[in-house]
């Protein structure tokens, strides 16, 4: 019998890892400082280093990070933040539950980023940053947005929940996806490139009146004890989530160069098949697949025949975020048509830095078996 195929295979993940991420979470138990305690520090000195950013400021979840980075902006009632309606919804909800005003501008067709070109028109008197979402794991097109958002006086924010890990650039100006903006934003939501055991997310900047607003905002807005300078949020990430973290940084680069050789074999594997569409990738940038997102027909058909193969599928994102009953004032339901059709064809297959090339070859014959069978079906 063949074995069960995890969509995101985090069993094989930690059973790599148990030793270590044991060893990391008993020096917790041991010195009993559950929150804020050496491990938060030890972690943001980590991964501002790994990203290059001067600032990295841990906290709660990745949906947390950019309800901060949102508040450190001092985000008012009524300002507009131009972003993408082809995400999750924590992208429009924090620009909400703030009083803002979420601008969507449709995305690229070909790789489900927001489309840069599209960002100007979008810009009002109103308008205090841009949003971008690094989906699937690929960065947006960060130059450009960052010189749209310069003339206008904008702050940027990279959606970057998918992405870390991730380059942008190539050769000397390769950057770390985190460390593209004003303000980058990540997760780590256990299925995340880099994940916990929990919730837990991270923003980065090197604007240091940012990080101080940041680090302020995650502890209710406090510079001292009992000292609330700002209004905050209970938004930090607990010690032993840290903890979990570290212990996973150990193998990362090589998940990372996993993910990278997995998506190119993934490709190779798919480019003949008829009735898959591959996702682009840009030449001056990398994908760390967050998920392995295709385009398809048919798609629910689809997805029924191959779990009756016991291949497991998904769907980010099903409607784009003016379709959604919480955000249709935002804009009319026929605005950005090319987010429209991605909703209605995108499929993510089975992808973790542990997915054997025999697993993927099972993925791949099971996909062409299911396109024949729902191509011969009337």
């Amino acid at each position: 019998m063949t074995d069960k195929l995890e969509f995101v295979d985090l069993k094989r993940q930690y059973a790599a890892l148990k030793g270590s991420i044991a060893q990391r979470m008993q020096r917790v138990l041991d010195h009993g400082q559950y929150i804020m305690g050496p491990e938060v520090r030890e972690l943001e000195d980590r991964l501002a280093a790994y990203t290059g950013a001067k600032h990295c400021v841990t906290v709660a979840s990745g949906t947390e990070a950019l309800l901060i980075a949102l508040m450190a902006l001092d985000l008012q009632p009524g300002d507009e933040v131009v972003t993408t309606p082809f995400t999750f919804a924590a992208t429009a909800e924090m620009i909400v539950l703030l009083g803002g005003v979420p601008v969507f501008a449709d995305i690229e067709p070909d790789t489900g980023n927001i489309d840069a070109s599209k960002i100007e028109a979008k810009i009002t008197e109103r308008t205090r940053a841009v949003m971008p979402v690094s989906l699937y794991g690929q960065v947006a097109d960060m130059d450009t947005i960052n010189a749209i958002a310069a003339r206008h006086g904008l702050a940027v924010i990279e959606d970057a929940a998918q992405s870390f890990g991730a380059t942008y650039g190539v050769g000397s100006r390769s950057r770390k996806s985190c460390n593209l903006s004003t303000i980058g934003c990540t997760s780590f939501f256990p299925s995340k490139p880099l994940g916990c055991y929990g919730d837990g997310g991270a923003l980065f900047t090197n604007d240091d009146a940012l990080a101080q607003a940041a680090r302020e905002i995650r502890v209710h807005g406090q510079s001292a004890r009992y000292t609330h300078t700002r209004v905050g949020v209970g938004g930090r990430m607990d010690t032993l989530q840290c903890a979990v973290v570290l212990a996973k940084l150990e193998r990362f680069e090589w998940e990372v160069a996993q993910r990278l050789a997995l998506g190119q074999r993934y490709r190779a594997l798919l480019a003949d098949v008829p009735g898959v569409e591959l996702l682009a990738v840009r030449d001056d940038r990398d994908c760390v697949w967050a998920q392995y997102t295709v385009f398809v027909e048919n798609r629910a058909a689809l997805q029924a025949a191959l779990q009756a193969q016991g291949i497991p599928t998904a769907v980010h994102y099903p409607k784009p975020l003016h379709h959604q009953g919480a955000y249709t004032r935002f804009a009319p339901a026929g605005d950005c048509p090319h987010s429209i059709a991605a909703a209605a064809r995108v499929m993510s297959l089975p992808m973790s830095a542990d997915l054997t090339h025999a697993q993927q070859d099972r993925v791949v014959a099971a996909l062409r078996s299911a396109l024949a069978d729902t191509a011969a079906s009337p």
